[in-house]
């Protein structure tokens, strides 16, 4: 991913709330299933760590973005963006990206 793109991200991200949430239990199956449902929907998803998650929010992230195949945008202090591009989701040109739908 090109600078460029990942700025244009982070800036879409900036207004969205996170949709996972990773919990003293850390990366489970089932949240890594949870966010890979999340990224095909919408494309662009927030991550937020919790403070008792024995994880840097880094290293979680690179974690999340191995297993499902994604990119991470950014991380900033316990909450991290990943962004993977689904061709199924294509709209008219115009049409507002899935992340804001």
């Amino acid at each position: 991913m090109k600078s460029k793109e990942r700025a244009e991200l982070r800036a879409e991200a900036h207004h969205l709330d996170a949709a996972v949430h990773v919990g003293h239990q850390g990366l489970t199956p089932t949240l890594i299933s949870s966010l890979d449902d999340a990224l095909r929907t919408k494309e662009l998803v927030k991550v937020k760590l919790a403070k008792q998650a024995d994880v840097p929010a880094k290293d979680a992230a690179n974690a999340l973005a191995l297993a499902t195949s994604s990119a991470v945008v950014q991380v900033i202090g316990r909450t991290a963006t990943l962004y993977r591009r689904n061709e199924e989701l294509k709209g008219k040109p115009g049409d507002l990206p899935p992340w804001r739908r």
